[in-house]
């Protein structure tokens, strides 16, 4: 599906024609999105629930059964045969009980970026991801599960989404959630924002707290340290009971203490100033790129400026610059602006 959509996204999409944006001299180099905007999957917002009642129904115990059987189509991905031995206990939380154990869905390059800082602040990792990553695992004190199942089985206290935008409907529907603890914090830290808060809402026992982060740095521009970086959340949903609040704070301390830029704003808010900031830079260097821009003996800063953007940008997947794309509402009206 995803491959399909980023032909016509490419090549512009005659059935479902948009209206005809004001003349633009990035046209010839930028696809023609807004034509694609009839094919975006956002679902309907959703209302944050009221906090859990005590017992649990027999019609919600249903809808979980249900759940569970959705997501079984996609759990393959993540199983492989269960033949291997189980991994061994971190140091961290062998030493300090009180650490938080935050099970990351998704080890890839950003992953591991924000695993080393969760461990930074003394907070066990368990990983799990479609690649096997057990070795740089191992020389990193981080417990890796080849499986979604088995990582589940060990309960941790906040599950982290990092997956791809494109791929995270299917990676939260194969969570095994009967695994898990019912006062479980799921969190996660895609570049949009209403997307995974409406999705976690739909899927997620109501007992089960959601947290919605997006880290606004990555490896490239937080490789030397997280300090006055912003990192935006919203507390989505917590129980007034437990410690599941206490435990809400704890992880977002790691940010803090990090040295980031701490910006409380509702998913809403959040993809409305994302289209006109992180969406646009994103088309501006791919623009760019199609310029094939060379340095000079004389360059200007500015000139400089533009060609490290280029640089910048073209280091992320185009999945995640279509993701901007599909999974925000927003930026229709950006890109109607820039085709």
């Amino acid at each position: 599906m995803a491959s399909s959509l980023r032909h016509f996204a490419c090549h512009g999409s005659p059935a479902a024609a948009s209206p005809t944006p004001p003349p633009s001299l990035l046209r010839p180099f930028s696809p023609d999105f807004c034509a694609l905007a009839v094919l975006r999957p956002i679902r309907p917002a959703a209302a944050t629930p009221k906090p859990p009642e005590d017992a649990t129904t027999s019609t919600e115990q249903e809808q979980r059964e249900q759940e569970q059987q959705l997501a079984s189509p996609c759990r393959g991905a993540y199983e492989e045969p269960s033949s291997s031995p189980s991994p061994s206990v971190s140091s961290t939380e062998a030493q300090d009980p009180a650490a938080l154990r935050v099970g990351i869905i998704g080890f890839g390059n950003f992953g591991q970026f924000i695993a080393r800082g969760i461990q930074r602040q003394g907070h066990a990792v368990l990983a799990t991801s479609r690649s096997d990553y057990s070795d740089y695992c191992s020389a990193h004190g981080i417990r890796f599960f080849r499986s979604l199942e088995a990582l589940c089985e060990e309960q941790p206290d906040v599950l982290l989404v990092c997956s791809s935008i494109l791929s995270t409907e299917s990676v939260v529907r194969a969570i095994p959630l009967a695994k898990l603890r019912p006062d479980t914090i799921v969190a996660d830290v895609l570049s949009v924002k209403q997307f995974p808060r409406n999705l976690l809402l739909e899927i997620l026992p109501p007992e089960f707290g959601i947290v919605c982060t997006h880290p606004m740095f990555g490896p490239e521009s937080g490789k030397h340290g997280w300090s006055k970086l912003p990192f935006v959340y919203d507390k989505v949903r917590l129980s007034d009971e437990g410690d599941q609040k206490a435990k809400c704070d704890q992880f977002l301390s790691i940010f803090e203490r990090e040295g980031c830029r701490m910006v409380e704003m509702t998913c809403a808010e959040h993809d409305r100033h994302a289209a006109g900031s992180q969406f646009i830079t994103h088309t501006i260097g791919r623009v760019l790129a199609q310029l094939n821009l060379q340095s000079t003996p004389i360059n200007t800063k500015g000139y400089e400026t533009l060609m490290q953007l280029t640089e910048n940008t073209l280091s992320d997947s185009f999945d995640l610059y279509y993701g901007l794309f599909m999974y925000n509402v927003n930026a229709t009206e950006q890109a109607r602006w820039t085709n």
